[in-house]
């Protein structure tokens, strides 16, 4: 259902796939920003880009849930991280790693950006899975 393809011609990644190549006719889930919101709606982990992208995973993976797909059916992620410093990046990419979505490996890009959304806020994902046939009515 899913390929996960490494370009003989490029650098070998060292935790993700240069592209995930799905079958015509399947079906695939488009997902809004996860974003590192608690049920009521508060930021969680204010100031804090690790604890904000376990709770972004955990949303993330509810998100999927919902749409009848799971974290290794992930064959495409954006992560953004308000943050210049790669030491940050890495911190959030090591999450994001230990989370499942690196067992593909999924195809994936990790952006520092100015700011995001909601005040606080310095992580999020946006994901496109696979749903499973067997997930399927």
């Amino acid at each position: 259902m899913i390929r996960r393809v490494t370009a003989p011609g490029l650098f070998p990644p060292p935790t993700y796939s240069h592209a995930s190549v799905v079958e015509a006719g399947t079906k695939l889930a488009f997902l809004a920003g996860a974003v590192p919101l608690d049920e009521k709606g508060a930021v969680v982990g204010v100031g804090d880009p690790v604890r904000q992208a376990e709770q972004v995973v955990a949303n993330l993976r509810e998100q999927l849930l919902a749409a009848g797909s799971d974290l290794e059916h992930v064959v495409s992620t954006d992560v953004y991280v308000v943050s210049s410093e790669p030491s940050v990046l890495s911190a959030v990419w090591d999450v994001v790693e230990a989370s499942g979505l690196s067992a593909g490996p999924h195809s994936s890009t990790l952006l520092g950006v100015a700011c995001l959304g909601y005040t606080g806020q310095l992580v999020e994902i946006t994901a496109t899975a696979v749903v499973p046939e067997e997930a399927r009515p």
